[in-house]
């Protein structure tokens, strides 16, 4: 084998850049080309099939190793040895087949054959999405074991596969967030190649399918990009999972570079169709233009004609993440509402301990949540000790991910509880009809849909040692936030997440898919109404009205097109008189009445049976229920009319 490297002309580095080439190996005709970043050092070579002999790379003068290497080709393992002394595996590698230690493998991204055609992506308005795990959505925890649950989410009605981080880790399970191969599918889960069986099988299904992408720090075992360059990392601030990236400091070009073309990468190679960037509040860019609006800007050209949404996850609740570049925002397409699962967690449990502190569950505040998305815009958060959020004003309800579960906030109940094991059926029945109604974007997460009995745990695979000792500490002291989960008594009992059996327990068992039907009917029945009733897809904020009965009741009206509304009925408490109603958004509409189009209480949902709320003497709204009238002319038959 011969290197050539690329010294001038059409061959150039930077000329094959503007033709879409990217870091890592890229495999042409007769060659693979390579190219890394690694500004400081003075040797960079491959070295093919754990062989001894280097190909060395040429570098330009913005620390970019390149060269081409004839006979090399897709199937081969090469490492980069760096100044003459020790291998490593390619940050940019395409595939890990024996984990993040072991030498990166040449993949041809071409090989694959698309059965997508046509397909135009996705926009935010419409969407319903769902979290899961591939290891433990299915029993056999792979790419391909999950392509067989694809129908039944489209039966559900769920729209948009939200994938937790699936970039190279160490050990066997892992949530993803401690990856160090951001380019390589985790082995574990199956190869490139099994992936993109995965995205394309959904597509055709009509299921778009996006991936949660870690970029505000890097897992502590198999990190090795401090090997090529000391650029990547800063301790200018703080980063209470590592060390926080740099993408501002000095050198930070080949930083932005490095994630930017991450995002391009998953996008344009795996067909997906965005991203879910995890807590962007630990992503300190102080730069003219955040980092985040050039990753937003590149995307979409690596996406070309398709559509493709960028989500958000905020903690701080900026809204700045979701405006328009050119008004000083990040340009991305949604941002996760916390506020929304706050107040709706103690709504619930009545327990206001740790971040709930802040919340009361109140139907004014699960009401303002519908109305206005954020609850704190700007006010004093006591919890932090300090102003949380920023004004929503005109953005748009669908920039907005409500849930009533995810993978965080499952797992930090202090077994791993999920929502319907800490309250009463009819305060989930309740808050689910809340939640998928809404005309904010719902995210629910795996098992949510047919009442999981399995517990979501937070779990890695770490070798015995101070590493995995660390992990058990640190976890135990996060929960340590929760008064009830302080206790010596509750900390001895909080699993050790490099115990094999942690993983194994947050498993799904499917079979209660069925089993559990009272859950899965009430989950599909609501996405139905989402989405084939006119009036509940539009999802405007605007036309949505609201007003506080009770103590525990409100009431949400939608307001249709000539009259056609919508009246949500909710009671997160004991049966309610609500007599006389001088409430107007009570009113039907002239010449309309009030008919029954759902309810909460009904027996195949485990509810205790439907009386109506509206009589002739009034409003009687029976305990945890949630009840949805039309308002249609007035029938001539007196016994077609619910009340």
């Amino acid at each position: 084998m011969d290197i050539m490297t690329e010294t001038g002309g059409a061959g150039t580095a930077a000329a094959q850049r503007q033709r879409g080439v990217t870091l890592g190996a890229t495999v042409e005709r007769d060659a693979v080309r390579f190219r890394c970043w690694a500004p400081e050092r003075t040797l960079v070579e491959v070295l093919l099939e754990e062989g001894r002999s280097g190909y060395p790379l040429k570098r330009d003068q913005q620390g970019y190793w390149s060269g081409r290497v004839q006979g090399a080709r897709a199937g081969m393992t090469y490492r980069y040895r760096l100044d003459g002394g020790e291998a490593y595996p390619d940050p940019c590698s395409r595939f890990q087949p024996t984990g993040p230690h072991g030498p990166s493998l040449i993949v041809d991204p071409g090989a694959y054959r698309w059965q997508d055609e046509g397909w135009q992506g996705v926009t935010m308005r419409g969407q319903v999405i769902y979290e899961l795990h591939v290891g433990t959505f299915t029993p056999e925890g792979t790419f391909d074991a999950a392509v067989a649950q694809l129908n039944v989410l489209k039966d559900l009605g769920i729209t948009v596969v939200e994938v937790m981080p699936v970039g190279e880790f160490p050990g066997r399970w892992n949530w993803g967030y401690d990856g160090v191969g951001l380019y390589a599918p985790a082995h574990v889960y199956g190869d490139a190649e099994a992936l993109k069986r995965f995205v394309d099988a959904a597509h055709r299904l009509g299921l778009g399918v996006i991936l949660d992408v870690v970029y505000n720090h890097l897992g502590p075992d198999g990190n090795y990009l401090s090997a090529f360059t000391d650029r990547y990392f800063t301790d200018r601030y703080p980063n209470e999972w590592g060390q926080a990236i740099n993408f501002d400091g000095p050198g930070s070009s080949g930083v932005r570079d490095f994630f930017i073309q991450n995002a391009c990468y998953w996008v344009d190679e795996f067909h997906l169709d965005g991203l879910r960037l995890d807590a962007v509040h630990a992503l300190h860019d102080a730069s003219p233009r955040h980092v985040l609006a050039d990753l937003s800007k590149a995307a979409r050209q690596a996406a070309g004609a398709r559509s493709v949404i960028l989500v958000a996850e905020c903690e701080a609740q900026w809204v700045h993440t979701i405006q328009p570049i050119e008004q000083g925002g990040w340009g991305l397409d949604g941002v996760w509402c916390e506020d929304f699962h706050h107040t709706a967690r103690v709504a619930a449990t009545g327990r206001r301990e740790g971040y709930y502190a802040d919340y009361r569950g109140t139907a004014q505040e699960l009401l303002s949540c519908m109305k206005r998305s954020f609850l704190f815009q700007g006010q004093r958060y006591h919890w932090q000790g300090k102003p949380r959020g920023t004004v929503v004003g005109n953005e748009p309800a669908a920039g907005f991910v409500f849930f009533l579960q995810n993978h965080d906030q499952v797992a930090n109940q202090l077994h791993g509880d999920r929502l319907h094991e800490k309250t009463s059926p009819g305060l989930v029945r309740v808050l689910t009809a809340l939640l998928l109604l809404s005309p904010q974007t719902p995210l629910l997460f795996m098992g949510q849909e047919f009442g999981a009995s399995s517990p979501f745990l937070f779990f890695a695979d770490f070798p015995p040692g101070e590493l995995a000792q660390a992990i058990h500490r640190g976890r135990k002291a996060f929960l340590a936030q929760f008064r009830s989960a302080a206790s010596s008594g509750a900390q001895a009992t909080i699993p050790d997440p490099c115990d094999p059996r942690v993983f194994e327990r947050s498993k799904l068992d499917l079979s209660e898919r069925e089993r559990h039907r009272i859950w899965y009917d009430l989950h599909r029945d609501l996405l139905r109404l989402r989405r084939e009733d006119p009036v509940i897809t539009q999802q405007a904020r605007e036309l949505i009205d609201g007003a506080v009965i009770g103590p525990d009741a409100f009431i949400v009206r939608y307001f249709g097109p000539a009259g056609d509304d919508r009246l949500l009925l909710l009671n997160l408490g004991a049966d309610y008189d609500y007599r006389p109603a001088p409430e107007p958004l009570l009113a039907p509409p002239v010449g309309r009445s009030w008919y029954l189009r759902w309810s909460s209480d009904e027996p195949r949902y485990g509810g205790p049976g439907v009386v109506g709320p509206l009589s002739e003497e009034g409003w009687r709204l029976p305990a945890e229920s949630a009840v949805l009238y039309a308002a249609e002319p007035v029938q001539s038959s007196p016994d077609s009319r619910e009340g």
